[in-house]
């Protein structure tokens, strides 16, 4: 259920960051009350209006008090690839959610050195909150079908409840169900569909590079971000 007061979470001023300024102290000094924190993982190459509808959608759909994104540093699934530098893909999500009280960005993935794995990130979370702060990592369900492929998969469906977006048309097969199934006792995963996700940043990167423009697709800040940085002008991929 939805906590009023969210500021009553937010990092005291002169106290270090750890996880995001808006809910750092969420669950703490309320032990008896539950709590429901989103982590929303991805590259954010760049951020647009189908992460902000997905993780608005989510929210509704469990019941989180907050939704924190969490922009990866040196993503292992990309490594080889090009990918914008980590401060502007954070400023671009710091610049999306400022007006959603109920959403927070966090440099977590892009301070901490080396690749960023999930289950790194899962366990610090899960270090800093309180038990009665329950974790829900949102991403792609295309990616959460591959989620044996990812380091140390074993742990993350006792980290955090998974749960998997996807776009309309994406076909869940009936060797994926059964994967699931097999799995089922490891992670606990839950499906939301969001039309808005028909939206790629790979698409949005393109467009750019051949001087279409993506107003609309991403958020105005965002897109003057873009405009007056010259990102993405030389992108073929």
């Amino acid at each position: 259920m939805m906590n009023a007061g969210l500021s009553a979470y937010a990092s005291r001023p002169g106290d270090p960051v750890r996880v995001s300024p808006r809910f750092d102290r969420l669950g703490f000094g309320d032990p008896d009350v539950s709590f429901r924190l989103g982590i929303m993982g991805g590259t954010f190459d760049p951020i647009h209006v189908g992460h902000l509808a997905c993780a608005e959608q989510v929210a509704d759909r469990f019941g989180l008090d907050g939704v924190v994104f969490m922009p990866t540093g040196d993503p292992w699934m990309k490594h080889g690839s090009p990918v914008t530098a980590a401060e502007f893909r954070y400023e671009m999500v710091r610049l999306a959610i400022e007006g959603n009280a109920r959403f927070d960005a966090s440099r977590i993935e892009i301070d901490r050195p080396g690749r960023t794995y999930t289950v790194d990130t899962l366990r610090e979370l899960r270090a800093h909150f309180p038990e009665n702060v329950e974790l829900f990592f949102v991403s792609g369900a295309d990616a959460l079908f591959r989620i044996l492929e990812w380091r140390h998969a074993d742990e993350l469906g006792r980290l955090a409840h998974l749960v998997g977006v996807t776009r309309p048309g994406f076909e869940v097969t009936d060797s994926r169900r059964r994967y699931m199934r097999t799995h089922a006792g490891i992670f606990r995963v839950s499906e939301v569909e969001v039309t808005a996700l028909s939206i790629s940043s790979t698409d949005l990167r393109r467009m750019v590079s051949e001087g279409r423009s993506v107003r609309y697709l991403v958020p105005r800040e965002v897109f003057d971000f873009i405009r007056d940085r010259g990102l993405y002008r030389t992108v073929s991929q």
